[in-house]
């Protein structure tokens, strides 16, 4: 794999975590400038570099500083606040990377469609940074349940949790992050979940609660595929900790699984307990990218899964609305 060259664009929590995943596939990976306008973000991200042993490279205030004026790495990631994404991420592919992109890609559905159009002008790729499309054991449960391993899917239910009440900043600014728990680190659930159902959902009924901020705190959605498979989803964004179960029944066995592909368990027919299912380990998502940049692995997050998301959001918003089920048209 050859040295791929990149800018990481946002040096908050998240990236931090990422660029411990980074630094230990440097001999695929040269970090060649950062764009973060925050001092305290700048010092922490220093001591993940310190760490590691790597000097920090050129930092920027801004993308459009960046872009006039610093290096011309291959790539991008861009881990930034929700309603940056969209300017950011279309600006780095017209300027010639390949992008990784935070989920949830967008705010809506008019800039998924952008974004779109955008790739298919520019020819570079986009990856959309879900772990869970992006995980070894969601592509090994998706390929399970093709095989009828577990006989046919008839319904699937899911659930996560995290203290979301409690935290303040941009999450709890909805022209920022363009919604609440469900939004932010509820879509992993919804995203793998519909991925590994590879059915269209037609029917959703919601029920959401605020909890007193300004976005959707906890979340129960009911919904169904074309199918006819029934789907079970519990944002529990009032609680401790944050993790997440997803289980699927099939008609001749069970399999569990979680929203970022942590874990990968089957029980089928006459076996008493759920079995751990063996599947390649991943790196994290920057592995996963790599990988599809060279050709290894089909894009499993392209931008279209990012205008479906934002679609279902947006029948998931409605349903909660009206108090009424939302049929897709």
């Amino acid at each position: 794999m050859s040295l791929a060259t990149t800018v990481m664009i946002g040096c908050g929590g998240m990236a931090q975590y990422h660029l411990r995943d980074i630094f230990k596939m440097r001999d695929s990976t040269k970090v060649e400038a950062l764009v973060e306008p925050s001092k305290r973000m700048i010092k922490r991200t220093l001591d993940v570099f310190g760490k590691f042993d790597i000097p920090l490279p050129p930092v920027y205030p801004s993308l459009d500083e960046f872009l006039k004026s610093g290096p011309k790495p291959e790539t991008a990631f861009i881990i930034t606040p929700h309603n940056m994404h969209f300017s950011q991420t279309k600006a780095c592919l017209e300027a010639g990377m390949d992008v990784l992109l935070e989920k949830p890609m967008v705010m809506n559905e008019k800039e998924a469609l952008a974004l779109i159009e955008t790739g298919d002008k520019t020819g570079r790729l986009l990856v959309v940074a879900f772990p869970g499309s992006l995980s070894p054991a969601i592509h090994k449960a998706k390929e399970l349940i093709a095989k009828n391993t577990i006989g046919q899917v008839m319904q699937i239910a899911a659930l996560i949790y995290q203290n979301r009440k409690e935290m303040g900043g941009w999450r709890q600014v909805p022209e920022i992050s363009g919604g609440g728990f469900l939004f932010d680190t509820g879509s992993h659930m919804i995203n793998t979940v519909v991925d590994i159902l590879n059915d269209d959902v037609d029917t959703i009924f919601a029920i959401q609660d605020n909890k007193g901020t300004p976005v959707e705190i906890c979340s129960a959605i009911t919904a169904r595929t074309r199918k006819g498979i029934l789907v079970n989803l519990t944002g529990a964004g009032y609680s401790i900790g944050c993790d997440s179960e997803i289980f699927i029944f099939g008609t001749k066995g069970v399999i569990r699984t979680g929203a970022w592909g942590e874990k990968l368990e089957m029980r089928k027919e006459k076996e008493k307990d759920l079995s751990p299912v063996k599947c390649p380990q991943s790196r994290g998502v920057w592995e996963e990218f790599l990988k599809v940049r060279s050709g290894k692995l089909k894009n499993p997050c392209p931008p279209e899964i990012g205008l479906r998301f934002a679609r279902l959001m947006d029948m998931i918003s409605a349903s909660a609305r009206s108090g009424k089920p939302v049929v897709k048209k």
